[in-house]
């Protein structure tokens, strides 16, 4: 491989987990795994992932969305994002990384990421709604379905990224 070529692929990967990763903030990584995903395609000439696995990526994609979508409406409170949280995320992908890809490799260290991540997050939220006065503290159903909704679009997402990278390592 060229350097440019080991340059692309390194940018290709890193965008990889800042989709995986960014489900933690909200921000729909499951389009940026996709648009990612579409780039890589477009560049290698659909040598390796083809119109075929780009149309599967597109219906994980809006699955993803229209679920996380339709938790949101049910009254799924969205949750602003701190320093705080933005470090114990960090810090939690970085251990659950460091655990997990002794374990399963190149899938422990995204999966790692993703869980690490979401645990430090979640902590830092729990540790907040103690601190709220009881009628300001959010209801144990919205907890749990913000949650869900998150664990959901991760691991859709890690399906995305385990398709994509099969297809180009096989």
């Amino acid at each position: 491989m060229t350097p440019l070529e080991i340059a692309g692929l390194t940018i290709f990967i890193l965008l990889l987990f800042i989709g995986i990763f960014s489900i933690l903030f909200g921000i729909p990584g499951t389009v940026i795994v996709l648009i990612d995903v579409i780039l890589y395609a477009l560049f290698t000439g659909f040598d390796k992932i083809g119109i075929k696995i780009l149309i599967i990526l597109l219906v994980i994609s809006l699955l993803a969305e229209t679920i996380d979508f339709a938790l949101e409406m049910a009254g799924i409170a969205r949750f602003g994002i701190s320093k705080k949280m933005i470090w114990a995320s960090a810090i939690g992908g970085f251990i659950g990384a460091t655990i997990m890809t002794p374990l399963l490799y190149g899938l422990g260290t995204i999966a790692g990421t993703f869980l690490g991540g979401f645990t430090g997050v979640m902590m830092i939220d729990i540790i907040h709604q103690s601190r709220l006065k009881p009628a300001l503290k959010m209801g144990y159903g919205l907890f749990f379905g913000r949650c869900a909704g998150m664990l959901v679009k991760g691991f859709l997402t890690l399906i995305m990224i385990i398709i994509t990278l099969t297809n180009i390592y096989s």
